[in-house]
């Protein structure tokens, strides 16, 4: 990278950095820094009466007051903030002085890694803090931090721009309050999950993620080619069919937490790759499973919040058994009026174009059933509440109803407006999983890119025979957001899929070159403002020239200037 491309803080800091070697100082050392204390810890322990406690900590500089030979200076590390005291003739008791006047006052940026070694105190205004005795740089940090800035009330320099906080959440982490205890929070959520599964007895296992057929669900996978067999692979987009290979051979329990893909769309509840917790268990049942998943949520609920209840969306939502259970069809019909049992395909076409939605002829009877579920019952669902016994054709691993005709053994649990989980009784009869998967290629067929392909090997295992079992899969993003209170997926995720990035449209430094512009001035033109050829056109030979030279003495950057003719003949090729 040419220093011409960098900001005015940006070259201040790499000056600052070269000071630094040239005074024998290595901004980079790689020596073990050992430390014996966290900014919590140090507050938490003090006592005014014990003697001062000896620490060693470190982390980054992210404020600094300057006051003749002494300061006062914050430090970040990974769990708070604390307040250093350096008095120059702590740190420098010889002669010597530098290490105060020249590296803390002038070489050392906001933002720069930094150990300490001295007592705790607590200053005049009863504040905790560090009294220094020895200061190391750690690491130089380059990029100046978006640090916010305060001037009559109203806030400066915030870095609260969503498409940044998210591309950069690195510096978002830094700068932002808040942000980190949202990912401690999703991590205890992980826990938990585990804590609950593991004590229940059953097995954390790791599936493929690449997988010869994407089944398991029905969702439009990612492609790739896999070079080694010649084959085209999917990013999985469900662990379903391969954890219940491991249920028929033998394990009492299975679950796994991984990321699924899904070459779909991106919102607030999307993002195409995703989290996801399944659990298989033998011997159960979707009823079962309804009254395990009710304490799951609630002991998960209970260690992020400390209650049975999270407020989300200006609504208090409760996560303490029982949830409400409503079969699918009785939800529709209580939202429309419109009973769909027994009815035809065509019937529920018809009906759905009655109510203006975009519906086709390739949507088969459980697409139908499914949109006019989304149009106008899913989001009205607050509370916790189980969506029951959905149609055949919606569920094609899914266990036929024991006593409703048509119907499967299947729940989803919708949470503030949106499916929080999937599950079923599970089909373990081969014969007819066979021809659910058969009616899913004529789908296909039909034009539905969601259908599911024919797995032949799972077939095969439920050949060898399946016990009957029930499983379920719980979206984590989602389940952290609720968990979290956050309304977009994008703030439980560290780092959301995002567009490219815009880049300033610039001509190449080859460009520049064809209309005789050598290497160097052209970074210059570009320091000057003139991104694109075209921008030179309008410009007098020596107006151009004066914003050269100036930029060329202000960055002492030596370079021979160029002629009045030179930059004559620039402007004249640049016309053309």
């Amino acid at each position: 990278m040419n220093i011409l491309e960098l900001s005015e803080q940006e070259i201040g800091r790499r000056q600052s950095l070269q000071e630094l070697r040239d005074m024998g100082i290595d901004p980079y050392p790689a020596a073990e820094f050992p430390t014996n204390a966290f900014s919590t810890d140090i507050r938490d322990d003090f006592s005014d009466d014990a003697e001062p406690r000896e620490v060693s900590v470190a982390g980054r500089l992210m404020s600094r007051r300057v006051m003749g030979k002494a300061s006062f200076a914050e430090l970040q590390d990974s769990k708070g903030r604390i307040q250093i005291y350096i008095s120059r003739d702590d740190i420098c008791p010889g002669e010597d002085k530098d290490l105060y006047n020249k590296v803390f006052k002038k070489l050392m940026d906001i933002g720069d890694f930094i150990g300490v070694k001295g007592f705790v105190f607590r200053t005049q205004t009863g504040e905790i803090s560090v009294h220094a005795k020895e200061i190391t740089l750690l690491s130089k940090s380059l990029k100046p931090l978006p640090i916010v800035k305060y001037k009559d009330g109203v806030a400066y320099d915030k870095f609260d721009d969503p498409e940044l906080r998210y591309r950069q959440r690195y510096v978002d982490l830094i700068v932002n309050d808040g942000v980190k205890d949202t990912f401690l929070q999703r991590a205890t959520v992980l826990r938990t999950i585990r804590r609950v599964l593991d004590e229940a007895g059953y097995t954390e296992v790791e599936t493929p993620t690449l997988q010869a057929i994407a089944g398991g669900a029905s969702a439009r996978p990612f492609i790739t080619h896999f070079n080694a067999l010649n084959v085209d692979m999917y990013m999985r987009i469900a662990t379903e069919l391969y954890l219940k290979r491991l249920i028929v051979g033998g394990f009492e329990g299975v679950y796994e937490i991984g990321k699924n893909f899904r070459n779909e769309g991106m919102d607030r509840n999307h993002n195409p790759e995703f989290t996801c917790m399944e659990l298989y268990v033998q011997y159960k049942d979707y009823n079962w499973m309804m009254s395990f998943t009710e304490k799951l949520l609630e002991a998960v609920c209970i260690a992020v919040n400390g209650k049975p209840e999270r407020e989300v969306d200006g609504q208090i939502i409760s996560f303490k058994a029982p949830y409400r259970r409503l079969p699918i069809l009785d939800a529709i019909k209580e939202k429309t009026g419109f009973d769909c049992n027994g009815k035809s395909e065509d019937e529920i076409r018809a009906f759905c174009k009655e109510k203006g939605m975009d519906v086709d002829d390739t949507m088969g009877k459980g697409k139908l059933i499914d949109e006019l579920f989304g149009e106008f019952c899913e989001g009205t669902y607050i509370q916790p509440t189980f969506i029951t016994d959905y149609p055949v054709e919606m569920s094609p691993l899914t266990k036929k109803h024991r006593s409703k005709p048509g119907l499967t053994e299947r729940f989803e649990l919708m949470v503030n407006g949106k499916e929080l989980a999937n599950a079923y009784s599970e089909l373990n009869d081969p014969i007819d999983q066979e021809e659910r998967f058969v009616e899913q290629m004529r789908l296909a067929d039909k034009g539905d890119d969601e259908a599911m392909i024919i797995d032949h090997d799972f077939l095969r295992a439920l050949q060898y025979g399946m016990p009957p079992t029930s499983g379920i899969g719980i979206g984590i993003d989602r389940l952290v957001m609720l968990m979290t209170g956050k309304t977009y997926i994008q703030e439980v995720l560290f780092f959301p899929q995002m567009k490219p990035e815009k880049k300033m449209p610039q001509s190449t430094i080859a460009e520049w070159g064809e209309i005789g512009v050598a290497e160097e001035w052209a970074y210059v033109l570009r320091k000057a403002g003139y991104n694109l050829i075209a921008d030179i056109v309008e410009e007098k030979p020596q107006g151009l020239q004066q914003k050269l030279l100036e930029i060329n003495k202000k960055y002492k950057l030596g370079y021979e200037k160029p002629t009045l003719e030179e930059i004559g003949t620039w402007i004249e090729k640049a016309a053309k």
